[in-house]
């Protein structure tokens, strides 16, 4: 009865910015079932349960990055066999957004391995926003960093999201990337919002940190205000020819914790199972999605490393009872809000009426 009571009360609360460590810790300390089903309850409260919003993510400039982010086969300071590609052709990144319109996604994300763009780039750039947001798809962009003039001529292309990811706690950052810091990708985050665009921001766990950096990692993204409207938790990807290559594998479950904590600290979110998806089970994936996630990338490739195939992914699905969430680029966030309201009060009518027939046949 105590933990229906604070899942209950979860749900209905208003998104927080004051969580502390302390609180963050004690719902990864719950009971596998009970953080499952507080994750469960605050997801219903917000979404439909059983639509995922899928994405597809193109690399639209491959290889060189100046950065030394430890992880990424993209950067210039590692040898990972990776072949270098220069900016794509606009005609070529606008088949690739009517390939993935007609394979279901509704968000088209796009990927340059830069430090941050070029003026001489952006023109480019700005032109393949505008072409594929032409084709009813929602736009997304990862660039590096942007200062303010470059996040308003993104914004007046009509790019929807921007994501720059945090990565990891504040603490452990410096162990991950020495090329930027951490108040570098908090700017970027603020200027992206102030310039009118929605942000993308999440991080990568199994990177050698401990329980308190995942933690500190979601309190950082909670802080946000307001909360990143796409949150993607991504299971480490090990290249050969990075520093991370023998990382320790992270426990599944330990991961799937984290998803569901995301979800109750950050309730009006999409939740996007991210990067790691080909090394995992449909097993794990499931409790995924049962944990909270909504979102995932959808199709071969993600920038630069394996994703689920599109069928695989489709099958997956049939399985689970899923289906794509659809959203219309012309829906502004009022009509989808109520649209969200009116689809939760529906999810708790029916789960009245299912309990009133279990009572009934007891």
């Amino acid at each position: 009865m105590t933990t229906h009571t604070t899942a209950s009360h979860a749900a209905d609360a208003a998104p927080r910015h004051d969580w502390t460590l302390e609180e963050i810790d004690a719902l990864f300390a719950l009971p596998f079932n009970d953080l499952l089903f507080q994750a469960q309850q605050v997801h219903r409260a917000h979404f439909d349960a059983n639509a995922v919003q899928v994405s597809t993510l193109l690399s639209i400039k491959t290889g060189a990055c100046p950065e030394d982010c430890k992880y990424c086969p993209q950067s210039g300071h590692y040898n990972t066999q990776l072949e270098k590609e220069k900016l794509l052709e606009i005609e070529k990144v606008v088949a690739q957004a009517k390939a993935a319109k007609e394979a279901g996604a509704s968000r088209f994300c796009m990927g340059a391995a830069w430090r941050s763009p070029r003026d001489k780039d952006l023109l480019a750039v700005e032109e393949m926003v505008r072409q594929v947001k032409a084709l009813g798809l929602e736009t997304c962009m990862t660039l590096g960093m942007v200062d303010g003039e470059q996040a308003t001529r993104l914004a007046a292309a009509g790019l929807d999201y921007y994501n720059h990811n945090l990565d990891t706690s504040p603490d452990y950052y410096g162990e991950i990337i020495t090329t930027r810091t951490y108040s570098d990708r908090l700017e970027t985050l603020a200027t992206v919002r102030d310039a009118g665009m929605k942000v993308c921001s999440g991080g990568i766990l199994g990177m050698g940190e401990g329980a308190q950096d995942r933690s500190a990692l979601l309190q950082q993204l909670a802080r946000l205000s307001p909360h990143p409207e796409s949150v993607p938790i991504n299971m480490l990807v090990k290249v050969p020819g990075t520093p991370l290559e023998n990382a320790e594998d992270l426990d599944p479950l330990t991961f799937i914790r984290a998803i569901a904590v995301a979800r109750i600290m950050m309730p009006q979110s999409h939740v996007r199972l991210s990067a790691g998806r080909e090394q995992m089970s449909e097993s794990t994936q499931a409790l995924a999605f049962l944990a909270g996630a909504n979102s995932i990338f959808y199709g071969d490739k993600l920038l630069t490393t394996g994703n689920p195939q599109a069928e695989r992914d489709r099958a997956l699905f049939a399985k689970l009872g899923l289906h794509p969430e659809r959203r219309d680029t012309c829906e502004d966030d009022t009509q989808h809000s109520e649209r969200l309201a009116q689809q939760a009060q529906r999810n708790a009518q029916a789960e009245r009426a299912a309990a009133l027939a279990v009572d009934a046949s007891v």
